[in-house]
């Protein structure tokens, strides 16, 4: 199958079969694509949670509209995004940078000050969405990488932020729910939203060429 025949197979999962579970190497593909996408600078404001624990599944499908695939899936990814942006965190991402790269620059040097000035002078709340902007491109990746690698999967924002963070302490560590995405395979006889054809829009309302 090609890439678009993938994406054309893949769809928002409602049913998963409980009694499958998603192999540990495609899981690490699919966080590993997560890793290696692109964010603002750089930064990758935000973390990954994996949750196989049943139990805190269950607390989390109680915030979440009762959504059965939480608990359903084999893997639950939580993304999180730092809550503001700090001195501290900038500086560890652009010192790591020159680490790997085993260099310094001028240029590197001024497009850190610039951030450092423009990003801390900023309130939380705008920080906040700034970074979890970048997580939904994280979540983007995931939904492709899950497709190439045939693994059922759902975008969920359907849940009680405030509570899920509470639930895994996020507030602690920095951060805040952004989105959820369960991780399994479908259960084809329970899923009324499998066979439907898929919708979208054509792309002559869609793609705008400017020549």
């Amino acid at each position: 199958m090609s890439l678009i025949d993938k994406l054309q197979w893949r769809y928002a999962t409602k049913k998963m079969d409980p009694t499958k579970s998603v192999p540990p190497e495609k899981v690490e593909q699919i966080l590993e694509a997560i890793r290696l996408t692109a964010s603002s600078s750089g930064l990758q404001p935000y973390e990954v949670l994996v949750i196989t624990n049943k139990a805190i599944r269950e607390k989390i499908k109680a915030i979440a509209w009762d959504q059965s695939q939480i608990v359903d899936s084999s893997h639950l990814l939580v993304f999180a995004a730092w809550d503001t942006y700090t001195a501290d965190r900038i500086n560890q991402s652009f010192d790591m940078t020159e680490k790997i790269r085993n260099f310094k620059s001028e240029a590197g040097d001024i497009y850190r000050q610039k951030l450092l000035n423009g990003y801390t002078a900023r309130d939380a709340e705008t920080n906040y969405t700034h970074a979890a902007k970048q997580a939904y491109i994280g979540l983007g990746t995931a939904l492709i990488a899950a497709a190439y690698e045939q693994v059922d999967s759902t975008p969920m924002e359907g849940f009680d932020a405030a509570a899920l963070d509470e639930i895994l302490n996020l507030k602690e560590k920095g951060l805040r729910s952004v989105v959820m995405m369960p991780l399994g395979y479908r259960k084809a006889d329970e899923d009324w939203l499998m066979n439907l054809k898929k919708v979208r829009k054509p792309k002559e309302s869609f793609i705008t060429w400017i020549e």
